[in-house]
């Protein structure tokens, strides 16, 4: 049996806010196996590492004994989470619902032990609810309060419409809790308000209230924007181990740290001994390839993960990547940089006609890989390292 102090560092690493953490501690300290819940809309078929900052809390949570309730919003799913938007969001056709909640059973089992992980779908209970069921849960709440909600206020301040569907979404939210008599749940910063819902109305139900653990947003690579597809940021849980790895090593030193703590498995202990280690003299991307090496690893293999870190170290020469790289921020109104005026911009060259040059001659290479389309946009919010030449290296950020 792990004590209660040991729990609560490991819980709390990483977390944004527990609330509240008193009662954190009363349910650890009754002793009892937990009903953890995490809820996820199935809108997109593919996760991202953003995705497994939850994720990897609810492996924590399971090797603690704890119960691992995987709920699928396919219900909540058809209504649209409205969270973060400034307008109506497109709600999911059930076909739509059922591919993408099939493509996340088969991913979060990459993180989680099948054999300990419950995964329920709200449509088993909201799928029954009747007309008169929805009116008196929707009678919870008022209008006032879910207007105090961020995106609301904006929108109803704002002029922009609001579809009476996009209320119960939280209400829908928080009865899942009360149904499933959750004592925790966890979520994104961002949900912290459909989180409380489900406090409000456990209580109006006669149940204990949960409580609520909410998860930082994991900046993508560019090291500012949150990771997502849409921006070009991200890294999938199925790209290609060569990819992945890639990836991971094209983050800046300081976001490295972040990955460690939200990403990494490694206790927090090990990872402080290395921080000390690179402020003595060692080259952060000695540490780097561990990080990359472990993630690679875990959704593909340890010698998936071995044969992407050598064809890394293969790409660059065995070494030819300096030790000491620029680190450019460029900045796009349009989407994106043409790729010549990103190598100049970079002080990569002396100009846009001298870096068509070198691209031509085959002597420009991002993340290892050679570039032959003069005319390659690079869209914002991606990080790669780029090298002209053999000297000429800089990782840039096109924000």
């Amino acid at each position: 049996m792990v004590s209660v102090d040991k729990s609560l560092a490991l819980i709390r690493r990483g977390a944004d806010e527990i609330i509240p953490e008193e009662g954190l501690v009363e349910l650890l300290r009754s002793g009892r196996p937990l009903k953890i819940k995490a809820g996820f809309d199935p809108t997109a078929p593919d996760l991202h590492l953003g995705h497994t900052v939850l994720i990897n809390k609810l492996h924590q949570f399971q090797a603690l004994g704890h119960e691992i309730l995987f709920l699928i919003g396919d219900f909540t799913g058809m209504i649209g989470d409205p969270t973060g938007k400034s307008t109506t969001r497109p709600a999911l056709t059930q076909t739509q619902v059922d591919e993408n909640a099939r493509s996340y059973r088969e991913q979060i089992f990459k993180i989680l032990d099948q054999d300990k992980t419950k995964i329920v779908f709200n449509s088993a209970w909201m799928g029954k609810m009747s007309a008169a069921d929805m009116v008196q849960l929707a009678g919870k709440h008022t209008v006032a309060r879910m207007l105090e909600r961020d995106d609301f206020h904006r929108r109803y301040t704002g002029g922009m419409p609001i579809a009476i569907h996009e209320f119960l979404y939280p209400l829908v939210q928080g009865y899942d809790s009360v149904v499933m008599q959750a004592d925790i749940e966890l979520g994104g910063t961002d949900q912290k308000f459909n989180l409380l819902m489900g406090r409000e109305l456990q209580r109006q139900y006669g149940q204990d209230p949960q409580t609520i653990i909410t998860m930082p947003i994991l900046e993508g690579l560019d090291g500012v924007q949150k990771m997502s597809k849409s921006l070009n940021n991200y890294i999938g849980i199925n790209d290609r181990p060569g990819e992945m790895f890639g990836k991971l090593m094209s983050i800046s030193d300081n976001l490295m740290w972040r990955y460690f703590e939200l990403l990494s498995f490694q206790t927090l202990d090990v990872i402080d001994g290395w921080k000390r280690e690179v402020e003595q003299g060692m080259n952060p991307r000695d540490v780097k390839f561990r990080l990359a090496g472990e993630i690679t690893a875990r959704f593909h293999s340890q010698s998936a993960a071995e044969a992407a870190q050598q064809e890394f170290i293969d790409r660059f020469s065995k070494g030819a990547m300096p030790e000491d790289m620029p680190e450019v921020t460029l900045h796009s109104d349009e989407g994106a940089l043409q790729i010549a005026n990103l190598i100049k911009d970079a002080g990569l060259t002396q100009s846009t006609s001298d870096a068509l040059r070198m691209i031509r001659q085959g002597a420009v290479k991002i993340d290892g890989e050679k570039v032959a389309d003069t005319k390659l946009a690079i869209k914002t919010g991606s990080t790669h390292i780029y090298q002209v030449g053999k000297r000429r290296f800089a990782r840039v950020s096109v924000n």
